[in-house]
């Protein structure tokens, strides 16, 4: 089964042709990243009229990858919610009208169980190795949640941010330490200069519960820098790139160890297989570091390509629901606020 996945539940533009939910055969993605920049985060509107620009061409370029023709698929699959509503409608139009033209299955997928299903990509079969159930650490600029994956589509929630998701703290860092955007690739750079030591951030933990909490770690950040001198900045005078590298480098830290401590806690109350991470987050270095070294069970981390967002972890998400059954959802909409579990 052939599937064009389709993305664009915030500034990505995506399409990917995935065969039977593993094999890859083409991911395309149009980033708008020096788009937003300047603004030191997404546009909405800018978003969804760059997704108007960019979605045919990224199709094509998809298409043409994967060696077939629109006409060859067996389905097309496309991100309904969560998301940015006006970027999540330009991809659900795209991919009803390209369904419609050639009459192939059309499946609305949730972007949270994309990001798990990118685990299955690139030949892995997490329910044969390690096996369900499975704790999902699921990590971006939008969500901070621990899923469990009793099976294919059965997955409970467990655990969520209570305020601001990882991946915003990151970007909120950045912006203090004038580091750029987007936020957590550019702390982990920063972070590799790190020479000598700082003192350490306060571990951000909700206590009896799997829930995270990152707004108190932002506003430790404000006032480390504002005692070192260098925020806000009045004078004009370049940052001490030490002082930089270093503050990146325990806020990093600090991120890392909260979401493996809550991941492994999970681990233990719910007697799982093995550990499953997506979302952008989780092409940080560093997490996936600790999480493998620390986990006593098997952990599954797709490839850095494959946690940002991407058109191929729809399609193989995708083949999952059109595989017991054929199914035209026709009358499908956005849900801007979709849950999963």
């Amino acid at each position: 089964m052939k599937i064009l996945g389709i993305e664009t539940s915030c500034d990505e533009t995506a399409a990917s042709v995935v065969e039977d939910g593993r094999i890859l055969l083409s991911n395309v993605v149009a980033s708008q990243a020096d788009i937003h920049a300047g603004f030191g985060g997404v546009v909405p509107e800018i978003a969804s009229r760059q997704h108007l620009l960019t979605m045919l061409p990224v199709v094509e370029r998809a298409l043409a990858d994967a060696k077939l023709e629109l006409g060859e698929l067996d389905g097309v699959a496309v991100t309904h919610g969560p998301g940015l509503a006006g970027a999540l409608l330009v991809g659900v139009n795209s991919a009803k009208g390209l369904a419609i033209a050639k009459g192939l299955l059309l499946v609305g997928i949730n972007h949270l169980e994309g990001h798990v299903y990118a685990a299955w990509l690139e030949g892995r079969e997490p329910e044969a190795k390690p096996g369900f159930p499975l704790i999902c650490l699921i990590a971006s600029g939008g969500h901070t949640d621990l899923i469990l994956m009793e099976g294919h589509g059965r997955f409970r929630l467990v655990g969520r941010t209570r305020d601001d998701a990882a991946g915003e703290a990151f970007d909120k860092a950045a912006r203090i330490l004038e580091l750029g955007f987007p936020g957590g690739p550019a702390i982990q750079k920063a972070a590799r200069e790190r020479h000598g030591k700082e003192t350490k951030f306060t571990r951000p933990y909700v206590k009896d519960s799997f829930d995270f909490s990152f707004s108190g770690l932002k506003s430790a950040m404000v006032r480390r820098a504002e005692e070192k001198g260098i925020y806000p900045r009045k004078d004009g005078a370049p940052l001490d790139p030490q002082t930089v590298a270093n503050l990146a480098a325990e806020f990093q830290a600090a991120i890392v160890d909260a979401m493996v401590d809550k991941t492994l806690e999970a681990v233990a109350e719910y007697g799982v297989n093995g550990v499953v991470l997506g979302g952008g987050v989780a092409a940080n270095a560093l997490l996936r570091q600790e999480m493998s070294r620390r986990s006593p069970v098997d952990v599954v981390v797709p490839s850095p390509k494959l946690c940002t967002d991407n058109g191929a972890m729809i399609a193989a998400a995708a083949y999952f629901h059109l595989r017991d059954g054929a199914r035209y959802e026709w009358g499908l909409d956005v849900v801007p606020s979709l849950g999963l579990g």
